[in-house]
């Protein structure tokens, strides 16, 4: 069962994005800012980081470089909807300092799951899981 830790300082999106992996099996460890996901990624075993790009603390930038130098192999999906033009350039940022995939919010439930499965080959996901 993959881990994946979920880096974002808005306790709706990090419980909509628990919600979503825990349907599909996955732990999900949550962290309100860059300093504690950096924490909770030396403490834990994880398999996919899933970081905000607008943060207090520690920015989302900072904290995919930070998690690219100590674990290169790490997968790291980066979101972020501040602002719509902000946000995208914001993300284009994230993917040249080492993000595997990007998501603007909002996205949609299967939009998160087609990057979520590209970062986990080999897991299955289950496309037509429907909300409860």
């Amino acid at each position: 069962m993959p881990t994946v830790l979920v880096i974002d300082d808005e306790d709706m999106v990090r419980s909509v994005l628990r919600q979503f992996l825990e349907r599909q099996s996955m732990t999900v460890i949550e962290a309100e800012d860059g300093e504690e996901g950096l924490r909770l990624l030396r403490a834990n075993a994880v398999d996919l980081v899933i970081c905000d790009l607008i943060m207090p603390r520690a920015d989302g930038i900072g904290t995919i470089l930070n998690i690219r130098r100590s674990m290169p192999a790490m997968k790291i999906i980066a979101i972020s909807g501040g602002g719509r033009s902000h946000a995208m350039e914001l993300l284009k940022v994230a993917e040249q300092m080492g993000a595997d995939h990007v998501l603007s919010k909002p996205f949609t439930r299967d939009q998160l799951l087609t990057v979520v499965s590209a970062c986990l080959p080999g897991y299955p996901i289950a496309r037509s899981a429907r909300p409860r």
